[in-house]
């Protein structure tokens, strides 16, 4: 099926199973793994966070720990020459603009990510990015 094969492809990874559940069918979709590219994005620190108040922890800290973490994760499920880009900010803004600035020519990601409450707010990031997005987006349930 090489008319389904991607340049690039993108897939925001919140660290539930589901998002790296999205990896395999993500992979079929390039000709090489470096094809893929993977973002996570973190929320701004609240300026009530004692962190932030008390200056304890920095973006960049938050950043590489998160990094280390994911690279970790990557690497047990096989996948550990992936690249993660994370950023700080509006979820759905940053999947978006990251899209566009590496040409993705496809999202892949899954419908829902975590649990609970905040399982309605990753439904709705998945349904502005299909809005948003300047290429196609490919929602696993």
């Amino acid at each position: 099926m090489s008319w389904l094969k991607r340049k690039s492809v993108l897939i925001p990874i919140d660290f539930s199973d589901l998002s790296y559940q999205a990896l395999g069918p993500a992979k079929e979709l390039v000709d090489d793994g470096s094809s893929l590219k993977l973002i996570h994005v973190l929320a701004p620190l609240h300026p009530a966070d004692p962190a932030a108040m008390w200056d304890t922890v920095s973006d960049e800290d938050r950043k590489q720990k998160v990094q280390a973490f994911a690279h970790e994760k990557l690497n047990e499920m096989g996948y550990d020459k992936l690249h993660i880009e994370v950023v700080i900010g509006d979820t759905t803004s940053k999947i978006v603009d990251y899209a566009q600035e590496i040409d993705a020519d496809l999202i892949v990601m899954p419908s829902h990510g975590r649990k609970g409450v905040s399982r309605f707010l990753i439904g709705s990031v998945a349904e502005q990015v299909v809005r948003l997005s300047h290429c196609p987006v490919l929602i696993l349930k």
